[in-house]
């Protein structure tokens, strides 16, 4: 019995099909021959696409490693801080006109600087830019309530930022050496920044319970590394300059006395 004919005509365009498909095939080797490394559109790119994301998550995390870098061998214990004349504390919030817990670990580290011997004056920075929002008032309040005396402590109000307030502590204050108190998330870059700004810095990074607010302030200090770095590099002028004030050399003029 003969083949049905749907069968043959099924199986001519078959072979047809396999005929046409390896007179092609020399020519798409010699195209591939040609283009050697080149990957097909779509897999080229999606690696593309990775490494322009790689690049940029290495240029973004730069200023963290430099940062880091420069406060490498500058950070201290509260134990083993060196003795400088000036602690630098700078704020970090209010809650119902008093000092924030994360700001009040750090005037007490200043505190036990202070009675300890290793410093002799402290200068708060922070923001008084609103006549209801006193953060260097707040903090004296609080420093003086640690024992501290208050002829030993110098406000800054005009501290808006750590870029301010380090170019500040050197430009208004006169500081040369200081040792600066902080979180352990801000205080590479506020060194780092201080150094830029001509002040010879060690950092003392307070503890603190590991919480939300200590996660955002990890996840903000890379995004903050970055105007750190144009800062330094750039070195603007703070929001206030203003003129010169004698606090710090006072109150260490009148320890000598």
């Amino acid at each position: 019995m003969g083949m049905p004919g749907w069968v043959r005509a099924a199986a001519g365009r078959s072979a047809g099909a396999v005929r046409a498909a390896a007179g092609r095939l020399p020519g798409v080797v010699r195209a591939v021959r040609a283009a050697p490394g080149r990957l097909p559109r779509g897999i080229g790119a999606r690696r593309r696409a990775v490494q322009t994301v790689m690049a940029g998550c290495v240029l973004a995390l730069l200023p963290s490693a430099w940062t880091h870098a420069t406060a490498a061998d500058r950070l201290r214990s509260t134990a083993d801080a060196p003795a400088a004349e000036v602690a630098v504390v700078f704020g970090a919030g209010l809650w119902n006109g008093r000092p924030t817990p994360y700001l009040a670990n750090r005037l007490d580290a200043a505190a036990e600087l202070y009675r300890a011997g290793r410093v002799r004056v402290v200068l708060i920075t922070g923001d008084n830019s609103r006549t209801e929002y006193d953060e260097p008032g707040a903090m004296r309040t609080y420093l003086t309530g640690k024992g501290v005396p208050g002829d030993r402590i110098v406000s800054d109000f005009a501290g808006f930022d750590t870029w301010d307030s380090c170019v500040r502590a050197k430009e208004i204050f006169g500081v040369e050496r200081a040792v600066l108190i902080s979180q352990g998330f801000h205080i590479r870059r506020a060194v780092a920044l201080c150094e830029a700004a001509g002040v010879d810095s060690y950092g003392v990074g307070v503890d603190d319970e590991h919480d939300a607010t200590w996660y955002y302030g990890g996840t903000r200090e890379v995004f903050a590394a970055g105007k750190a770095a144009l800062d330094a590099a750039f070195k603007p002028e703070p929001r206030f300059l203003g003129p010169k004030e004698p606090g710090v050399s006072r109150a260490l003029a009148a320890l000598a006395d």
